[in-house]
């Protein structure tokens, strides 16, 4: 079944063209992820789609109702969005008090409320922690309609995508599969247009040397020496006319097969940053510890009793459901929080969820210049694989898109004198490839760093340390976010199994107290027996609940 249409599509920002789609049609089972680079236009092909903006050219045809999770979008807090306000747990919940994790929550809760046969989605899982990013995925599963959807999620899209739309330089392509098979599906196709490339500029260089030696001999061929009788240079003219005629022709077939070579275009690398990273050396083994930190804001207590180390050298990750107490913890390592011990020449850099270490005010390279240790030619070389390149880094920071601040943001950390990255959500509002590129950096990076994310993949390609706050108590785990997790399903595998044990004793227990009670002996005591019935009664419901 057909639920949207696109054809002969154009869209311009000034004389900028951002998208031009010649034909594009979604069916009911398709769940398409959108990639591409930030600014490449994926938002605006949601916005076209949903009628928020409107092209200079072309038409867009839904078929059926339709429902779009944005970005920016302000809900109604005090509607209700049928079972999935409890589902999301956004239920009374107070709107004064709503976290970002929550109000994207509600967003998703009243898009699939809607019952839509196409769902559009931009960066839905932003701000969610993991039970909320696993919930969403389960509505995905159940989901009984079309999805559009942009996500830096790289799980999220292998979980529930088996289509992959790339938008580059304004053109769209589609590939099948989630996005793990985009990626072979994309690095096969750059090798194999390498691979074509080498072939055409070789045929066209061959093809070139045999023109100019072709050209060569034509020219080099004699005229008839005056010393010859008028028959002998007769019969020389001829032979001579012959083999020029001969390598003409030959030159002009060369060069008819040069014009009509098929082009192969070099295959478009896209631009990734690479930042060599260091920092003064540290040879303290534990960098930052905690002993018996709590906090509490009020009544509402978010951690107690926490301890917690940061070794040398490890890529620590701070996990924990939304209003845990992540970048909270994290402030008070900032401030040196009384109950918190740094080592002494340790210089963190911060890198902020609201961006604040940069000033709006300023251009991109006096931002950097402010605090960095490099001369201006090294910062414009590191600008330059950040992607703001010649006249781009006098660009106000107040003209940027999220990601480029983004980018600005990390670029100016790195070029400070730190030897301890400290950085909250530093994937938010950056595309897959960048994300990919700073993974990168960050894995070949020789320092300590303490992050918190909510992108499972990127945790686990990064960190070899997990601190986790959870039930207020921070705990901490050697290894990866697998390893973590798999001990924790253990554990809580091994308190079901104990559960249970203790449960089928109650019940064996609850058998044998009510065939006393519906037959008393005489040495039976009917009154405790009633007491230690109604203590089993009360266990069990504990148990089912």
């Amino acid at each position: 079944m057909l639920v949207l249409e696109i054809d002969n599509l154009k869209k311009y920002y000034g004389i900028r063209k951002i998208l031009d789609i010649k034909n594009f049609k979604v069916y009911k089972k398709d769940r398409i992820g959108i990639v591409g680079l930030n600014g490449s236009g994926k938002t605006t092909l949601l916005n076209l789609i949903s009628k928020d903006i409107e092209p200079e050219k072309g038409y867009i045809k839904v078929i059926g109702n339709m429902s779009y999770i944005r970005q920016l979008e302000i809900v109604d807090k005090k509607l209700t969005y049928g079972k999935y306000i409890s589902e999301f747990g956004v239920k009374d919940k107070n709107e004064e008090f709503m976290s970002g994790g929550e109000i994207t929550r509600l967003k998703i809760a009243k898009s699939l409320s809607e019952n839509p046969v196409l769902l559009l989605a931009d960066e839905p899982t932003s701000n969610l922690d993991f039970e909320g990013i696993d919930k969403f995925t389960k509505s995905l599963f159940k989901f009984d309609g079309a999805l559009l959807m942009v996500s830096h999620d790289r799980d999220l899209l292998d979980k529930v995508c088996n289509k992959i739309l790339e938008i580059q330089d304004g053109h769209i392509k589609i590939y099948e599969g989630n996005y793990s098979d985009y990626k072979k599906q994309k690095e096969l196709e750059i090798k194999t247009k390498e691979a074509e490339y080498e072939k055409y500029i070789k045929e066209k260089k061959r093809l070139r040397r045999a023109a100019i030696e072709t050209k060569s001999k034509s020219k080099s061929i004699k005229t008839t020496p005056k010393r010859m009788g008028n028959s002998e240079a007769r019969i020389h003219k001829m032979g001579s006319q012959s083999a020029k005629r001969a390598l003409d022709k030959k030159a002009k077939a060369i060069k008819t097969r040069l014009e009509k070579l098929e082009v192969k275009e070099k295959a478009k690398d896209i631009d990734k940053i690479k930042v060599d990273i260091s920092g003064a050396e540290i040879h303290s083994k534990i960098i930052i510890e905690g002993e018996k930190v709590a906090k509490s804001f009020g009544d509402r207590l978010l951690f107690h009793n926490g301890d917690f180390q940061i070794y040398n050298g490890r890529k620590t990750a701070l996990i924990g459901a939304n209003g845990s107490g992540k970048t909270t913890l994290l402030n008070m390592i900032i401030n040196e929080d009384e109950k918190i011990n740094i080592s002494k020449k340790a210089k963190i850099g911060y890198f902020n969820q609201d961006l604040s270490i940069l000033d709006e005010e300023k251009s991109i390279i006096d931002n950097i210049m402010d605090s960095s240790i490099y001369d201006e030619t090294t910062i414009r070389t590191i600008l330059a694989r950040f992607l703001f390149k010649r006249n781009d880094v006098y660009k106000k920071v107040n003209v940027l898109s999220g990601g480029e601040r983004v980018k600005v943001s990390l670029a100016k950390i790195l070029m400070s004198d730190f030897n301890i990255l400290i950085l909250d959500e530093p994937t938010n509002y950056l595309d897959i490839y960048s994300i990919e590129a700073i993974e990168e950096a960050l894995i070949d990076y020789n320092g300590t760093i303490l992050f918190v994310s909510h992108d499972r993949r990127f945790i686990e390609k990064v960190a070899d340390n997990i601190i986790s706050i959870e039930d207020k108590k921070i705990k901490t785990f050697s290894g990866t976010l697998k390893e973590f997790e798999s001990r924790k399903r253990k554990s809580k595998d091994e308190d079901v199994e104990q559960t249970m044990e203790k449960k089928a004793v109650l019940e064996y227990r609850m058998s044998q107290v009510v065939g006393k009670l519906s037959m008393p002996s005489k040495d039976d005591d009917v009154e405790a027996l009633d007491r230690e019935y109604k203590q089993i009664l009360k266990k069990l419901k504990e148990f089912k609940r």
